[in-house]
């Protein structure tokens, strides 16, 4: 079998290591003709979360935390058959694997610093609203007889 195009980045030097990647290749669902029945094209990608070495270990506790709910003893698996190709199912399965864990490693946001809203903005927008209602009160039909 071929080897995947250079390493799938997760984050900055970090990446997916190869020798840590499980394939599964079965028949697709999809189009793909006479063809479809010979190949096959749809690709399941397993990785062993809670045993990789590759990830540091506050990205793999946060990793393992937040993907909780996709682990089967934590192996995280991702599918792909929406390409005709193996090839192509392949580069897809491993970029969606690379975004995925990615996104689970990501730091959490720093928290937001409460701030108070100056007074003169505060003033200036309840003037405008008494305006506002002064405008639409002068609207009304009332006093026209």
């Amino acid at each position: 079998m071929y080897g995947m195009p250079g390493p799938h980045v997760i984050r900055g030097s970090v990446s997916l290591p190869e020798a840590e990647l499980l394939w599964r290749f079965s028949r697709s669902s999809g189009p793909g003709g006479q063809h479809v029945n010979t190949s096959d094209s749809k690709v399941e990608l397993s990785f062993d979360l809670a045993k990789t070495e590759a990830l540091p270990e506050v990205w793999k506790q946060r990793a393992l935390e937040r993907l909780a709910g996709r682990l089967v003893d934590g192996v995280v698996t991702v599918r792909s058959s929406e390409h005709r190709s193996q090839w192509r199912n392949r580069e897809s399965a491993a970029v969606r694997l690379a975004a995925l864990l990615d996104e689970a490693t990501a730091p959490p946001p720093k928290p937001r610093k409460q701030t108070r809203i100056p007074r003169g903005i505060n003033e200036r927008r309840l003037r405008e609203k008494k305006q506002r209602s002064e405008t639409k009160r002068g609207r009304s039909a009332q006093g026209w007889s």
